[in-house]
């Protein structure tokens, strides 16, 4: 069995030991890894990737998903605008929707592509000066105008600050998504991601765990 099949496995048994009654997806943060990284996955019928460039991302995905109609695409890195055009057009999801700008953008985007594809509002949790997502404060803001654009938010994402105790923020943002009633919730990484799951994540997104250590 392939090493990567292997650490997978094993992260899906820990996952699947908590006995949590909701379907908790793993998305394999593939980005840097090249295709024959990433294909022992592929062939089990795995379908969540993630990637956080799209150039990238168009490169390596867009012959991939034609031969596996299957594969759901997740863009987990900040976005730019000039590059939402291509990204509604490879991408299933988005998980780093942090302001109206952006969601004008996204919106134009789907029309021109006559593509619909879902969303994550990026909480910035911690409120760290270096680090991308809405604060706290602004977000009934941007919920309520992603709605009324009719952008299909699905849920919230956050990235926790490093060193800290992940747990008090998870739990931070469990509750805000429940505050909107929304289905989904993006957190927790290759770190924290136990944590994650008994905090309601829906998608956890792992990368170093499964693929190992990038160069």
């Amino acid at each position: 069995m392939s090493i990567i099949v292997d650490r997978f496995n094993k992260i899906k048994s820990n996952i699947n030991n908590l006995g949590k009654s909701k379907t908790i997806n793993i998305i394999a943060i593939s980005k840097t890894f090249s295709i024959d990284h990433i294909k022992p996955l592929l062939n089990i019928g795995h379908d969540h990737f993630g990637e956080n460039k799209v150039q990238e991302a168009t490169t390596k995905w867009n012959d991939l998903k034609k031969d596996n109609s299957k594969v759901k695409l997740h863009m987990v890195g900040k976005l730019q605008s000039n590059k939402a055009k291509k990204a509604v057009q490879l991408f299933d999801f988005i998980h780093s929707l942090d302001n109206k700008k952006l969601a004008d953008t996204l919106s134009k985007a789907e029309a021109d592509t006559k593509r619909k594809i879902k969303y994550f509002i990026q909480v910035n949790i911690g409120n760290e000066v270096q680090k991308s997502g809405i604060n706290k404060t602004e977000l009934d803001g941007l919920v309520l105008y992603c709605k009324k654009i009719n952008l299909d938010v699905v849920g919230l994402m956050c990235i926790p600050p490093a060193g800290e105790d992940s747990a008090t923020y998870f739990k931070e943002i469990k509750l805000l998504n429940n505050s909107f009633d929304f289905t989904e919730l993006s957190m927790g990484m290759s770190s924290d991601f136990i944590e994650a799951s008994k905090n309601s994540a829906t998608y956890l997104r792992i990368g170093s765990s499964i693929f190992g250590e990038r160069l």
